[in-house]
């Protein structure tokens, strides 16, 4: 998917940074051609910072987006989560990340939520990195309570995982 989305900026290297920015973020792109987080609109002077170009890359880029039928699809409709592992301490609840051998082989994400369960510990929240977008994705799991220690090893036991942490 992420290559489709490439291949429309092809020619476009800047404009390339700043759909990754948007997506990563989960922003949407309405009808005017403005950046959003629901209702709330991002200056495309920030945007363009974060991304490294000029404001008129993100000017052009969302001008594309509102223009193509797909694209305006997409970025009119993803959305951003709350992810929890930084506040998930505080909040009493447990973290497992999960270092796969291969981010892209199948069943990581069964093969791991069969052993936490397995323990009596239900998910609250499950993120898999996107491979495309990060060089070293992982699993980060969050969980109704505090992780035992003693899941580390059954955890690494799975052939599809290559290293586990917990907090």
């Amino acid at each position: 998917m992420w290559s489709v989305l490439l291949q429309k900026f092809e020619k476009h290297p800047a404009q390339q940074k700043v759909l990754r920015v948007l997506f990563e973020r989960g922003f949407q792109v309405n009808d005017d051609g403005k950046v959003t987080s629901g209702k709330i609109e991002i200056a495309h002077t920030q945007l363009a910072k974060e991304a490294g170009v000029d404001r008129r890359v993100v000017d052009s880029t969302t001008e594309t987006i509102i223009s193509d039928e797909l694209l305006r699809k997409i970025f009119q409709n993803v959305q951003s989560i709350p992810f929890l592992p930084e506040v998930a301490p505080l909040l009493g609840l447990g973290v497992i990340i999960i270092t796969p051998d291969n981010a892209t082989s199948t069943g990581i994400l069964s093969k791991v939520s069969t052993v936490v369960t397995d323990h009596n510990i239900s998910i609250r929240q499950a993120v898999s990195d996107d491979p495309f977008f990060t060089s070293e994705p992982r699993l980060t799991i969050i969980t109704d309570s505090k992780v035992p220690g003693s899941i580390v090893e059954e955890l690494l036991a799975l052939d599809s995982v290559k290293g586990v942490s917990i907090y």
